[in-house]
């Protein structure tokens, strides 16, 4: 099992309903090992590569409405 670890930056985080919203959006997403989001739109992300895909979890953040600015801040 490869777990991999990154936080991206996404637009659309205003309040702390928005963050509950970005959760419920990639909760029950499987492969999916943890996740954390913040006011600033700062999310990590770890995931079981072999279960799941970085553009899998992004792809379920967009459809929630919250789109990854350009710039990833760390990968990990």
């Amino acid at each position: 099992m490869a777990t991999q670890t990154e936080t991206i930056q996404v637009s659309g985080v205003r309040c702390e309903r928005c963050v509950g919203r970005l959760a419920a959006a990639i909760r029950d997403h499987e492969g999916l090992e943890a996740a954390n989001a913040n006011l600033l739109g700062e999310v990590m992300l770890a995931w079981n590569d072999e279960q799941t895909s970085r553009e899998e979890l992004v792809g379920a953040l967009a459809k929630a409405g919250f789109r990854e600015t350009t710039a990833s801040i760390v990968p990990g």
